[in-house]
């Protein structure tokens, strides 16, 4: 499993975000050139994570983007759930009917499977914004 381009920019822009002062509105210029994202990729992180509610957009001249909530607010899963969609390792996790064998109850392989989807889930969880800014 790996991460698209999108979400390692969207890291970037809720840092980015999160390292400002509370209030402070950021452009999207400031925040290409800062993070070395190209400005028609960052247009589309932007949408999904204003679509996902984790950051505000802001119109006119003075416009931009700012957190929707705080950083302590947003962890690792928040981002990775907007830009990726939930987290699946394997299809019988989340439709027991994937399973060709219909045995995804009994199979070792689920069992195995479901601890460690729910682990990594509970780990991502508990990193927030606040405190990878703050290290």
């Amino acid at each position: 499993m790996q991460f698209n381009q999108g979400t390692d920019y969207a890291f970037r822009v809720i840092m980015h975000l999160a390292g400002l002062p509370e209030g402070v509105i950021a452009n999207s210029q400031t925040i290409a050139e800062e993070q070395n994202i190209p400005a028609g990729f960052l247009q589309k992180v932007m949408r999904a994570l204003t679509k996902g509610e984790v950051i505000k957009s802001y119109r006119g001249t003075d416009g931009g983007f700012a957190l929707a909530k705080s950083a302590v607010e947003i962890s690792l899963l928040d981002i990775i759930t907007v830009m990726e969609g939930p987290i699946d390792l394997q299809r019988c996790l989340k439709d027991h009917d994937a399973c060709n064998r219909q045995c995804a109850n009994q199979c070792p392989v689920h069992a195995a499977l479901a601890v460690i989807q729910s682990n990594f889930i509970q780990s991502l969880a508990k990193v927030n914004f606040a405190e990878m800014i703050n290290k």
